[in-house]
């Protein structure tokens, strides 16, 4: 009885040490720092990497899976095809809006980080180009 007792003891101290060992750190996303306006967003240098990045958007958006095709020499064809861009108001381009980090209500599973939302956001008020 009196060996229970003391496994008991060590077992309850030994949880104390390993729940007191736990440490929990905030991560802050570093300042955004807004693309230069006066800069030429290249959709093949800069917004066709996002989809492609650590599988970001092509993990589902990939040729023969869910539409639209993002991946590398698709994506543009693909996003302009679907309707997915609206120059005239560009915050309300889906390929804009629906992946982006600020949407807590769809697409929680991928999104943009906030900087890479600023550039869609940019190339999409420059036109949109194919460049």
């Amino acid at each position: 009885m009196r060996t229970n007792f003391n496994f008991l003891i060590v077992v309850f101290v030994l949880s104390l040490g390993l729940m007191s060992s736990c440490q929990y750190k905030n991560i802050v996303e570093p300042p955004i720092t807004p693309p230069n306006p006066t800069d030429t967003i290249s959709f093949v240098n800069k917004i066709e990497p996002i989809f492609n990045v650590n599988s970001n958007c092509t993990a589902c958006h990939k040729t023969g899976a869910t539409a639209p095709d993002l991946s590398t020499g698709n994506a543009y064809n693909s996003i302009i095809s679907m309707g997915l861009v609206n120059t005239s108001t560009p915050e309300n381009s889906t390929i804009y809006w629906h992946p982006n980090s600020n949407n807590a209500t769809v697409h929680a599973w991928k999104k943009y980080t906030a900087a890479q939302a600023q550039l869609v956001l940019q190339w999409i008020e420059q036109g949109a180009l194919n460049n």
